[in-house]
């Protein structure tokens, strides 16, 4: 008999969709990959000398499950830096193999079975799996495009229960790009702690915004008891094959992650651990320079919305991430029968909105994390599409 849990959780249709476009690409069409959350640019040539340089050095072996003191140290100095929280690297800090790993560890160490999960709609679908995967009961909590994306705050007040363990946050969000203000989160805290649930904050993509920046679900007064801290090199430093990320939490957290980690993975390779310590020290401006071209990239797409004027694909500028989450609810066509149609019909790879929730349907999320020729060029033929399409 397979695992029953299995049976709950749908396939990625990130994963999926990727591997269409490359079939269809191998098979000679000219496709417009606008599908997937990978950027487009190389791993900056210093990183990888680093990790070179680490393994010409004898780096090839097993490394501390904790992860290499260096980069612990680094990860704890960065967190300093950008939100002004103090982690422990001896006993608050472990080295994870990539984001997802980080929050797999995470939700582990805190989770029993049948605990409720409070998880926004729309949201990454790994945010819901990994708590069913564990034994974990999954309560979806709407966060409409009417309210930015967002969950009104009774959203969440309704979704409580005893059986509630903790709530899930990602900002900026994988597929819509918002965050909430400083005021909200902090209200959001109290309320967690008000009911003794954490808050495991999947914030992955900080690094990446363009307007005020992100808080940190870490950085308010008197709240790291009861947060755990997702973080990975793959967005920022467009490091997505390296897997590698850390997680930031309590030392019972950690306590318990590690033991996870070690009956998981055994340990991160220590020299993409040199490599990532390189990236946290010393490639802020190539970060920089990563997060010019896509808000460049998000300034086109605004700006060719504006020149289309199409009244059946509505744009909302996100606050942050790489992705734009096109409103063509005005089709009245699924968000799966969208994607479908416009891959056939137009050549572009996107994602449909239902794969991140109900709140999604009707929407396609598209990456800008691509050139800038393939995302115009992708944008006016969706555009072009939706005006001919019939429901």
């Amino acid at each position: 008999m397979l695992n029953i849990q299995f049976e709950k959780i749908r396939q990625s249709h990130t994963v999926a969709m990727a591997d269409r476009v490359h079939a269809l690409k191998a098979a000679g069409r000219k496709i417009i990959a606008l599908q997937t959350g990978d950027p487009d640019f190389a791993t900056p040539p210093a990183i990888v000398d680093a990790a070179l340089k680490a393994m010409q050095d004898g780096s090839t072996h097993y490394a501390p499950s904790r992860g290499l003191m260096e980069l612990r140290r680094a990860a704890s100095a960065k967190l300093e830096r950008d939100h002004s929280v103090s982690y422990e690297p001896e006993t608050e800090l472990l080295v994870t193999h990539g984001g997802i790993h980080a929050y797999y560890l995470a939700m582990q160490s805190i989770l029993n079975p049948g605990d409720e999960v409070l998880v926004p709609d729309p949201s990454w679908a790994t945010h819901s799996n990994m708590a069913i995967m564990l034994r974990g009961n999954v309560i979806r909590v709407p966060a409409p495009a009417e309210n930015g994306f967002i969950p009104l705050f009774e959203s969440w007040e309704k979704a409580l229960t005893p059986k509630t363990r903790a709530i899930v946050l990602n900002y900026p969000s994988n597929p819509t790009g918002a965050y909430p203000t400083r005021e909200y989160l902090q209200k959001l805290h109290d309320f967690a702690a008000a009911h003794n649930l954490w808050i495991v904050s999947d914030e992955v993509y900080e690094n990446l915004y363009y307007d005020e920046k992100p808080t940190s679900a870490a950085s308010l007064d008197g709240v790291k008891e009861h947060t755990i801290l997702i973080h990975s090199f793959s967005k920022t430093y467009a490091m997505t094959g390296w897997r590698i990320g850390y997680l930031a939490a309590p030392a019972r957290v950690i306590d318990n992650a590690l033991k996870a980690g070690q009956n998981s993975i055994t340990c991160v390779s220590p020299f993409i651990q040199k490599a990532a310590a390189f990236a946290l020290n010393e490639m802020s401006q190539a970060a920089q320079e990563m997060r010019l071209a896509y808000a460049r990239r998000r300034e086109l797409v605004l700006r060719l919305s504006h020149e289309l004027e199409s009244d059946k694909v509505l744009v909302t500028p996100p606050m942050g991430a790489f992705y734009f989450f096109l409103d063509l609810r005005a089709l009245k066509i699924s968000s799966l029968e969208i994607c479908e149609r416009i891959l056939e019909e137009a050549n572009v790879g996107l994602i449909p909105g239902a794969a991140f929730g109900t709140q999604g349907e009707g929407f396609v999320r598209m990456t800008i994390a691509a050139s800038d020729a393939d995302v115009e060029e992708g944008f006016r033929r969706i555009v072009e599409w939706a005006e001919k399409a019939k429901g």
